[in-house]
């Protein structure tokens, strides 16, 4: 296998902000962002880590069309009671029905993360799924009117932002933080350094700022 000599190119393909910023955090920086524009509706008798796992895939494959010999990153993150998948909460009665279930309860937080390695080194797809486990405080009315006026839960998985005012609301967390926030950095910096792709060092604490 020849590696190409020129930096590889790595894309992420995906809207979050979060993800963007969780990879910046561990030095990781995406030579682009291009979101895939997906029905990310479940198919019927999909469970939630077939379906985490399907659009990511499907995010990936998407993108990669549009960004040959690049490297592509893709992700998806669900929140789950049960079999259950709960939305992306967009409107205030949705995410009050979110926090009415997770009130209490213990709930998974499944992603899934797919990485499309280019041909020069070895073409293939690697998938992650991660699985975060999650408990909610029993929550009362006044706590739950109060992160809905915060606005926090508008487009957020299960309606909630663990990052934000709802991590006072989380009893109890095991398995990866940055999963829930939306993409787990263990899994990401390990599949990407087993598959070749240069990580910047980590600076030491005492280097001196440039």
């Amino acid at each position: 296998m020849t590696i190409p000599s020129k930096a590889p190119r790595l894309v992420l393909a995906s809207a979050s902000p979060r993800r963007l910023d969780l990879l910046r955090q561990i030095g990781i920086v995406p030579d682009a962002v291009d979101p895939a524009d997906l029905d990310e509706t479940p198919l019927r008798d999909e469970l939630p880590p077939q379906h985490a796992l399907r659009l990511a895939a499907e995010k990936a494959s998407c993108v990669a069309a549009r960004h040959p010999d690049s490297w592509i990153l893709a992700a998806d993150t669900v929140v789950a009671c049960g079999r259950r998948i709960l939305p992306k909460a967009e409107r205030e009665e949705e995410a009050r029905r979110c926090l009415s279930l997770l009130s209490g309860r213990r709930h998974r937080v499944i992603g899934g993360i797919v990485l499309l390695v280019p041909g020069g080194y070895g073409p293939r797809r690697i998938d992650r799924l991660v699985r975060t486990d999650v408990t909610f405080k029993v929550l009362d009315r006044s706590e739950t009117d109060a992160y809905i006026a915060s606005g926090e839960w508008k487009g957020k998985a299960g309606g909630y932002a663990i990052q934000g005012r709802a991590g006072a609301l989380v009893r109890w967390i095991g398995g990866s933080y940055s999963n829930v926030v939306g993409l787990s950095l263990h899994e990401v910096a390990g599949m990407l350094h087993g598959a070749g792709f240069p990580h910047p060092p980590i600076p030491h604490p005492n280097d001196e700022q440039a």
